[in-house]
C-alpha cells in the first residue's frame, strides 16, 4: 500500500472554493477506486497550503484509478470547476509507503 498525499498552495481568498472541490473528491475517489484518507484545509498558520490524502495498493492500481478519476463524471465536473475557478496556484503529489507497521 501507498499513500499519495498531495500539497496544494491554494488562493487564500478562495478557500470556500477549495473546500467544496475536496468535498466533491470525497465522493469520487473512493467511487473510483482509492481509499480516501481525507482533505485538509488551511486552519491556523499558512493560509495557503492544503493536502489530499489518500492510499492505493500500487503505483499500477495509482495508474487506472486516474484513468477512472478522468473518465468519471464528477471527476471531469470538478477538475473544470477548479480550472475556471483557478483557485489552485500549485499541486504536488508525493507517494509514501509506511514503514511502523506491517
Amino acid at each position: 500500500m501507498i499513500t499519495c498525499f498531495i500539497r496544494y498552495e491554494i488562493d487564500p481568498f478562495n478557500v470556500p472554493a477549495f473546500e467544496r472541490y475536496a468535498r466533491t473528491w470525497g465522493e469520487a475517489i473512493p467511487r473510483c477506486g482509492a481509499e480516501l484518507i481525507g482533505y485538509f484545509a488551511p486552519h491556523e498558520g499558512s493560509a495557503t497550503t492544503a493536502y489530499g490524502v489518500y492510499s492505493i495498493a500500487d503505483l499500477a492500481a495509482y495508474e487506472a484509478y486516474r484513468a477512472r478519476l478522468k473518465a468519471d463524471p464528477l471527476g471531469q465536473e470538478n477538475y473544470a470547476f477548479a480550472h475556471a475557478e483557478r483557485f489552485i496556484r500549485r499541486e504536488d503529489r508525493l507517494f509514501l509507503r509506511r514503514v511502523d507497521a506491517q
